[in-house]
């Protein structure tokens, strides 16, 4: 999870309000210009675990259900929603079927910058950071718990992630005989290159050595 830049609201939603349709009346086409406005902010990425999404392995996600006893004011509102994986153990389809929870526990990615609160492990694992206060780190834990975001992606991330491991190793091997002017340069280099990747946060703390 990394922090997202919202842009402007697809235009046909619009068009609906809450009490007068439902979701299931938003048409093929309109979702496609749904999902143009979401790759624009997220990549073909999911918003939570930043796994890889194809058209047939992904929904538009809202952050706060909308289901009608708990969000249904929210299902057309341009802000409360992300494209999502359909990974059944964790992220958007997993946060919909784990109970009740307040939803401002939850890190929002378009609002807040996740890596304040998480970072990743070179065994894919990923957990709270240090040193948050007793607020941010039930948030950490929180927002881990309900979108599943450790055990069922673990060995998924490692694996996407072991091949930067001798990359960063080589890095604190240049910082320890370099000026930072010579080698930071590149490694900035190599976070740029891999962003658009899968799990790309991920390979950005293994490069900067964070976990």
């Amino acid at each position: 999870m990394h922090q997202l830049q919202r842009g402007q609201a697809p235009g046909c939603l619009k068009k609906y309000k809450h009490g007068t349709q439902n979701w299931a009346d938003v048409t093929g086409t309109e979702k496609t210009s749904i999902w143009s406005a979401l790759e624009a902010m997220q990549g073909q990425r999911c918003a939570y675990c930043e796994g890889s999404m194809i058209e047939s392995n992904r929904h538009i996600e809202h952050f706060r259900q909308k289901a009608a006893h708990i969000y249904p004011q929210g299902s057309f509102l341009w802000s409360n929603l992300f494209g999502s994986c359909n990974r059944k153990e964790s992220c958007g389809t997993h946060k919909d079927h784990c109970g009740t929870y307040s939803p401002e526990v939850l890190i929002k990615p378009d609002i807040e910058d996740p890596e304040r609160y998480l970072v990743f492990s070179p065994d894919g694992s990923i957990s709270p950071r240090k040193n948050l206060s007793a607020a941010e780190q039930q948030r950490a834990e929180q927002t881990i718990r309900i979108f599943n975001l450790d055990q069922p992606l673990q060995q998924t991330r490692h694996r996407e992630i072991a091949g930067y491991i001798q990359t960063a190793e080589t890095f604190a091997e240049m910082a320890q005989h370099f000026s930072e002017d010579e080698w930071m340069p590149l490694l900035q280099q190599e976070i740029t290159a891999t962003a658009h990747l899968p799990y790309a946060t991920a390979i950005k703390h293994i490069l900067t050595r964070q976990g």
